[in-house]
């Protein structure tokens, strides 16, 4: 204990102890360290979070209170504009440092900024660290210093370039402010569902906290890397790292993930390390569009998408979050995601090419459906995913390439696996109708105990007319006939 005026250390999405470059300050500075989570959704332009990502952010802020609490340093917790939360501490402890790993959203930035300027005028040191990405945006540049718009020159620059630093140890001990500061209660957040409690899929899926996500990746690393390349877009099969969460909320660091990757190559086919490598670097491309396009999440990249006339059907969108489109691939990724808060990424560009081009709704509104149901509900690879699979986004699959659901399950899905664990009332239809119930014979049909219209759904529309739709719509915008899909 120290009466020497404290440091505070304010968590945001680096919920962990190791690598942890704002942590490491704080300790090093050998001033008495108060750990602070801010919960601010009362900031300008702060997006708040989605249902799923509040469920989890409580049991990794419960997760974060408990390792640090073995180093007999509490967690303070407070709800509030960040600026004014500071203000509060520094008022209430005599705190003369303030450190923070920083965050590159809209909201966030504009809030970085204006408190690093107060408290350097008010004669606090102000430290901000790289600590949710590997590289900084503004180091990532063109030969003619300009952000990319392109992942694969962005991916070579950093493949030839990239300098990746060693993940930082957690702190064997803390210094801890001896002074009673008031904490909020997390559980008088409501962070978690009550009336109804929709979080038991997701609590049966999931391990929560930093010692979980080297866990998982461990798993991945021995199980799966060898052939990551090859059985990544089976969505049966779980080979894919899971990792999108813990570094979503900060339980692991890129760098962590870099280096352990790195590590276990000599185990690993080298072109299936370099492939999920390039998905860590994806992560980074997508931060690196956030921070040049802050309204990422709300404007069309390109902008001649602005005058594209999207439908609005409340009953398709509804169909299609509900996980009731008459397309089993479709449905089986949207009650994956309801039942777990989590996706397969191949799932993913299936249905949201499903929504934007087969049901032409706005890709914002597949975009805030995930924001609110995904638990890695990420505030720049959500909506740069979304304008990829839209066609409105940077270096994004052209609108015209317009995914066939059928043929998707046919390819990733041949035994049906997946469409089975999420569609049940398929679970008797032989495999080689499951990309196209409504084609299966009667008799077929009948001995699955399915009846279509009662026990699953037509289709919702029809895959040859929407594509066409699709096209034409598209022809409105482009002034010529579009090109041919896939």
């Amino acid at each position: 204990m120290s009466d020497a005026p404290p440091i505070i250390c304010w968590f945001r999405q680096d919920l962990r102890l190791a690598d942890n470059p704002a942590l490491t300050h704080a300790v090093e500075s050998g001033k008495p360290v108060i750990a602070l989570y801010v919960h601010d959704e009362f900031s300008p332009d702060i997006r708040p979070m989605g249902a799923a990502q509040k469920w989890w952010l409580h049991h990794g802020l419960t997760d974060l209170a408990a390792n640090l609490q073995t180093l007999d340093c509490p967690l303070n917790l407070k709800s509030g504009a960040a600026e004014d939360v500071l203000r509060e501490i520094i008022k209430e402890s005599g705190a003369d440092a303030v450190c923070w790993n920083r965050c590159y959203a809209l909201g966030e930035q504009n809030a970085d900024r204006a408190i690093k300027a107060w408290l350097k005028d008010d004669g606090c040191e102000a430290k901000s660290f790289a600590g949710i990405i590997i590289h900084e945006p503004d180091q990532v540049r063109t030969g003619s210093d300009r952000p990319y718009r392109v992942y694969t020159p962005f991916w070579k620059n950093l493949a030839e370039n990239m300098q990746v630093r060693a993940p930082l140890p957690a702190p064997g001990a803390i210094k801890t402010h001896s002074g009673n500061l008031t904490s909020d209660s997390l559980d008088h957040w409501g962070f978690l569902p009550t009336k109804p409690d929709w979080s038991a899929g997701m609590a049966n899926a999931w391990e929560i906290g930093e010692k979980a996500a080297h866990k998982q990746l461990d798993a991945f690393l021995a199980d799966n890397l060898h052939d990551y390349d090859k059985a990544r877009d089976n969505p049966g099969a779980d080979c894919t790292s899971r990792m999108s969460p813990y570094l979503r909320h900060g339980h692991v660091s890129p760098h962590q993930l870099w280096h352990a990757c790195q590590d276990e190559g000599r185990m690993a086919d080298d072109h299936a390390r370099t492939v999920w490598m390039k998905e860590l670097v994806w992560r980074e491309f997508s931060y690196h569009l956030l921070n040049h396009n802050p309204r990422l999440h709300e404007r069309n990249f390109n902008a001649r998408f602005d005058h594209f006339s999207w439908r609005r059907s409340q009953a398709d969108l509804r169909a299609w979050q509900k996980g009731q489109t008459g397309y089993p691939i479709v449905d089986a990724g949207m009650r994956q995601l309801w039942q777990t808060g989590w996706m397969h990424n191949r799932v993913r560009m299936i249905v949201g090419s499903f929504l934007v081009k087969h049901l032409l709704v706005d890709w914002r509104e597949g975009e805030d459906w995930f924001w609110e149901t995904l638990v890695d509900g990420d505030p720049a690879s959500n909506p740069a995913q979304w304008q990829w699979v839209a066609g409105t986004g940077a270096d994004a699959a052209p609108f015209f390439r317009i995914f066939n659901p059928i043929l998707q399950a046919e390819k990733f899905d041949p035994k049906g696996t997946y469409i089975k664990r999420f569609v049940p009332e398929l679970i008797d239809l032989p495999a080689k109708h499951l990309g196209a119930p409504w084609n299966a014979p009667e008799d077929v049909l009948e001995e699955a105990g399915i009846t279509l219209g009662e026990t699953y759904p037509y289709p919702i529309v029809d895959h040859k007319k929407a594509r066409q739709r699709a096209l034409d719509t598209l022809a409105e915008i482009s002034g010529k006939s579009a090109g041919d899909g896939s």
